[in-house]
């Protein structure tokens, strides 16, 4: 590995661990000042941002990048407003740091304070999102923690400028330098440099594929906090409205097609099948999606290809839906169970123990009863910006929001106790 990767790297990080104890005590007063002056510097600089992306986006097509990765890079004037209104957001919401959870006297006089506090340093590493750049800094500055962020290469033009924004205005208002940091090197060893910087980082947070996920798991030597694969499926009960599920299917499919809620899955109740898949078959379409169906759901979807045993544990993250029909709840419990990731699957039914049996069934970070698998989303949710969509059981699952990114520790306050 160059000196040049692990000097940058080991720089950042250090320098990070240093300013993590000053964030931390910040006022949510002094934060919010903070963030407020990195969503006004955003908006002013739209013209730059663009600039900046449109560079990343000319080399990913000269790199012939497929569509989904490109729908993830493109920024337009819309996208950028929403990354400062999103900033806004999150200084609408309440700061969680110092929160006490609970607390409680012993007998022996002892006031006992479970309190909330930042994690520390938090690594995220993650691919072609510059949208994800605004929301892990803001995310983390609004909880007290220090970033340091490792973006795809793809995106890496965009990233460093809306970094170099967002510290250029938040130093002077208030932002302890080194809060907020992006490793600048494309080489792919600085990210495996990042993961073994467990001295100075205290969690690491992978965004992205199933690959970059994987590496992060094998190589980190810090806690990590899956989040981002998402296989999520749609199961059409056999008491299902047609109508609900005709518009769940399309929009957990097309709405957004690039994303890890959107599904990729669909299953269908034996008895519901010839009602309800052509229609909705026809509707797919029409949309463009590409049908990768079973031997039994193939008869009613017109143009559609039969399935392989891959197409039931791939993330399409493109409009392809492949289709199974099955004999039962249980066994499409079974199938989720089996090539799901755990994120989020829902139920399309009017019959409210299949729904009780689905939702306790299923173990995922969501599960649905008739809506889309789409409002898997900190915004959707009430959370203001998300860090990722985690779908581990620990310490977080699902939408990551501020309280998620904080742990706690215990304050006790006596007068002069000894323990006898």
């Amino acid at each position: 590995m160059s000196t040049t990767v692990i000097s940058e790297v080991l720089e950042k990080a250090k320098r990070a661990k240093q300013a993590a104890a000053s964030l931390a005590l910040l006022s949510p007063a002094e934060k919010d000042r903070v963030l407020l002056a990195m969503a006004t510097a955003i908006e002013a600089n739209v013209p730059a941002i663009l600039a900046a992306n449109a560079r990343d986006v000319k080399q990913a097509e000269e790199r012939r990048r497929s569509a989904a990765p490109l729908d993830r890079l493109l920024l337009g004037e819309q996208r950028v407003k929403e990354m400062a209104e999103g900033l806004r957001d999150i200084v609408r919401l309440t700061d969680p740091v110092g929160e006490i959870i609970t607390g409680w006297r012993m007998p022996n006089g002892l006031e006992i304070a479970k309190v909330r506090v930042p994690l520390g340093v938090i690594g995220i590493i993650y691919e072609s999102r510059p949208n994800v750049t605004v929301d892990a800094a803001g995310l983390c500055l609004k909880s007290g923690n220090a970033c340091v962020l490792r973006g795809g290469s793809d995106a890496i033009n965009s990233n460093i400028a809306l970094v170099n924004l967002l510290t250029q205005t938040g130093i002077p208002a208030g932002l302890p330098e080194g809060a907020i940091s992006i490793i600048e090197t494309t080489d792919r060893e600085a990210a495996g440099q990042l993961m073994r910087m467990d001295q100075y980082l205290d969690v690491l947070i992978p965004r992205g594929g199933h690959d970059l996920i994987q590496r992060v798991k094998r190589e980190a030597t810090i806690p990590v906090i899956e989040t981002g694969e998402g296989l999520c499926h749609v199961y059409l009960d056999a008491s299902a409205d047609p109508k609900q599920a005709e518009d769940i299917v399309v929009n957990a499919k097309c709405q957004r097609p690039s994303v890890c809620n959107a599904a990729e899955t669909l299953l269908v109740h034996r008895d519901a099948a010839a009602k309800l898949l052509p229609t909705i078959g026809r509707r797919l379409t029409d949309l463009g999606v590409e049908l990768r169906a079973c031997d039994r759901s193939i008869r009613y979807l017109e143009g559609a290809r039969p399935a392989t045993e891959e197409d039931w544990s791939t993330e399409y993250m493109a409009l392809i839906l492949s289709v199974k029909v099955v004999d039962s709840l249980e066994e499409a419990i079974a199938h989720i169970g089996r090539y799901g990731t755990r994120h989020s699957d829902t139920i399309v039914t009017q019959d409210l123990s299949n729904a009780r049996r689905f939702t306790r069934a299923v173990d995922s970070a969501v599960v649905y009863v008739n809506a889309s698998t789409r409002f898997t989303d900190g915004g959707q949710f009430g959370f203001g910006a998300e860090i990722g969509i985690s779908n581990q059981k620990l310490h977080a699952r699902g939408p990551m929001g501020l309280a998620e990114m904080t742990t706690y520790k215990y304050v006790v306050y006596g007068s002069g106790h000894v323990r006898a």
